[in-house]
């Protein structure tokens, strides 16, 4: 029956382009694959540029250490911290692994926390799991994997720390893999809004909204609380490693934490321009991977079924970049598949906890670009932003609210055709 229903819905799939096999348009990574898949410069930057490129991925590497020290271009580390260097998170520039059932510390995953809508008056924003010696963890967070058929979910808690003086939230982010963000900082923010329906008013279930921040637009992160890769490497460096830098002028202590505030500084700020500057072209050139099997015939009509099922209408396939930071970004031609606006993805997958400018059931539409070879990368890391779904499939079933039809929709699918999307998926 449903093959029926696809038959006559395949013309809502746009014509195959042959764009589409350079995801990045001019900067795409063709020459990288497997472990290293990530890790490629943009393919059109610049002399200069590239070796800005190469600078920033020793910075990005490199573990930052306590202060004093005679190393004083990476001192400054914590007093509370998730990671030492940014790619303890970002594996191969990859995505963050999926914590194992018990207590942490956990890499590549952290907690956000609040108490009765706010910061926590103790814990801040953020679950800082490790410290310097001088300075009390905060909390250990830990994990219980619950399973419920063929899916599971994780309940987060705390096994120490401060208790709460309200009802306390948290919600877990797991890091995601770093292509191609340069290239989604340069999408207009014209068409951004173009996409929007807050109010459904074309009637099609679709309410996405832009994520406003106060004269921005939020892009990044899992919630678009952050609006562009600068600021979303300052606050990394500040949440996650307990660095400043010229956006972000304090570390994540609060003022109940009287060891953290005691501990020596790295600097003013610890993050000086140069080392800032070059991560933050780092993160804004890494290059999306080529597609691999873009017209396979599976393939294609896993493309015809994706439109048809209305993912679509959240995972906008194209756009062309306008100004960009560097001019190399500028004018491209992109497949990200993501509209970057906030959706109410249901109770299943809500967090309880507002965020910028989404609520708890609201999540950034993520981009699907190197999908398929996050696991070539690091076979550890899960799917959404918990880490819940080991697979794709998993992932397309916990979507609800705005994406319950489209999920049902996929669930009533014989299995071929099912297998011809998480193929299309996989090749992204």
């Amino acid at each position: 029956m449903w093959t029926f229903l696809l038959q006559g819905c395949a013309d809502r799939a746009p014509r195959f382009d042959p764009s589409e096999w350079l995801p990045g348009g001019d900067t795409t990574n063709t020459l990288l694959l497997g472990t290293n898949a990530f890790k490629a410069p943009a393919a059109n930057l610049t002399p200069e540029h590239e070796q800005d490129f190469y600078s920033g991925n020793a910075f990005f590497n490199q573990a930052w250490v306590e202060a004093p020290a005679s190393t004083t271009a990476r001192d400054g580390l914590g007093p509370l911290f998730n990671a030492r260097s940014c790619s303890g998170c970002h594996h191969e520039d990859g995505k963050g692994p999926t914590p194992e059932e018990g207590p942490g510390p956990f890499v590549g995953l952290l907690l956000r926390v609040s108490v009765d809508g706010g910061p926590d008056p103790v814990l801040g924003g953020q679950i800082q799991d490790q410290a310097l010696p001088d300075v009390p963890v905060e909390a250990t967070p830990s994990v219980h994997w619950e399973t419920d058929g063929a899916l599971r979910r994780p309940i987060f808690s705390l096994d120490s720390g401060p208790p709460a003086s309200g009802v306390r939230h948290l919600s877990p982010r797991l890091a995601p893999h770093m292509v191609g963000l340069g290239l989604l900082e340069a999408v207009a923010e014209d068409d951004l809004r173009a996409l929007a329906d807050p109010d459904d008013a074309d009637g099609d279930g679709i309410s996405g909204r832009v994520a406003e921040l106060d004269a921005s637009v939020g892009r990044f992160g899992w919630k678009a609380e952050a609006p562009t890769v600068e600021r979303q490497t300052a606050g990394a460096f500040a949440g996650d490693m307990g660095l400043t830098s010229r956006l972000v002028d304090r570390d994540d202590c609060t003022e109940a934490q009287t060891a953290c505030l005691a501990e020596p500084s790295g600097g003013e700020p610890e993050v000086d321009d140069d080392v800032f500057d070059h991560v933050v072209l780092y993160a804004r050139t890494l290059a999306v991977p080529v597609r691999r099997a873009a017209e396979d015939e599976g393939v294609l009509r896993g493309r015809e079924t994706f439109h048809a099922l209305g993912c679509a209408a959240c995972h906008t396939p194209s756009f062309t970049t306008g100004e960009a930071a560097l001019p190399e970004l500028s004018g491209q031609r992109i497949w990200p598949y993501t509209d970057l606006l906030l959706h109410d993805l249901g109770e299943a997958l809500s967090d309880d906890r507002p965020a910028g400018a989404a609520v708890g059931r609201e999540w950034k539409t993520p981009p699907l670009w190197g999908l398929g070879l996050v696991h070539d990368v690091d076979p550890r890391p899960g799917f959404l932003h918990d880490g819940r779904a080991r697979t794709l499939d998993e992932a397309v079933r916990w979507h609800g609210g705005e994406a319950e039809a489209a999920r049902d929709a996929y669930e009533a699918l014989e299995d071929a055709e099912r297998d011809d999307l998480l193929s299309f998926l996989e090749d992204l």
